[in-house]
């Protein structure tokens, strides 16, 4: 579904192509992308036309922008519906494919599609924003061959791969609470950072007021000796087999 049936003039000029979907989280319905394209030259024109996330515009105002759109013959859309029966039995197969997946698939579709019809794609904006952005490390041994950005590209996950940190993880340009960061954030060191800590001491503590109350108490000595054995109350000090050190 799109624009496609006619060839515009400024085809053959450089364009740019933005994508964005609609109907990722819900359990009802059809998960939907959309491709709208247009010449670079337009694209100072095209950010005065008072389009904007549609979370933030009434549905009237939406259905007046597509009007608006669907005539205006300097830009160029398509969208793909994926039916919720094809989203379910691909991601309950045996061998599943997963959301990011079909996105992907989805998204470079819209592209492909695009390119066949014959337009003079050069950019798709979120391509550009990726390709230009600026990282805020500066280790010897980064790159930003990082390709599409989506799990699926083999050049995103070599990537990824090369650009783990052992104890700092990954640049900020990663969004390492994805899913797909979860195999290789296993094999980093594990960290303790200092909320987690004031957490678990906190813990620890009310546990101790508890056996106070029952009557429950140790001796300095006693304390002392687990404590020095890395068996205190906090399970931190269980966990990684910690001993007091006094001499170095």
């Amino acid at each position: 579904m799109g624009s496609e049936a006619q060839l515009p003039k400024w085809a053959s000029e450089p364009c740019i192509m933005g994508i964005d979907e609609a109907g990722r989280g819900p359990v009802l319905g059809p998960m939907v992308y959309g491709c709208l394209y247009c010449a670079q030259s337009y694209q100072k024109t095209l950010s005065s036309l008072n389009f904007a996330d549609s979370k933030t515009l009434k549905e009237e105002k939406r259905e007046e922008l597509f009007e608006n759109l669907k005539t205006d013959e300097s830009i160029g859309w398509a969208v793909d519906i994926i039916d919720p029966r094809e989203l379910s039995a691909k991601m309950l197969k045996k061998n599943k494919i997963n959301l990011n997946e079909i996105s992907h698939e989805s998204a470079m579709g819209l592209v492909a599609k695009v390119l066949n019809m014959g337009i003079f794609l050069t950019e798709v904006t979120r391509d550009r924003a990726l390709r230009e952005w600026i990282l805020d490390e500066t280790a010897e041994n980064m790159h930003k061959n990082f390709g599409s950005g989506y799990p699926g590209d083999p050049e995103t996950k070599a990537w990824l791969e090369h650009h783990k940190h052992m104890v700092f993880g990954f640049p900020s340009l990663v969004r390492f609470s994805w899913g797909t960061c979860t195999p290789y954030i296993k094999e980093l060191a594990e960290v303790l950072w200092e909320s987690d800590k004031m957490d678990e001491d906190s813990s620890c503590g009310k546990k101790q007021m508890k056996l106070i109350r029952f009557g429950v108490t140790t001796s300095k000595r006693k304390s002392e000796e687990i404590e020095s054995s890395g068996k205190g109350h906090c399970k931190f000090f269980q966990a990684r087999k910690l001993e007091r050190l006094t001499h170095f």
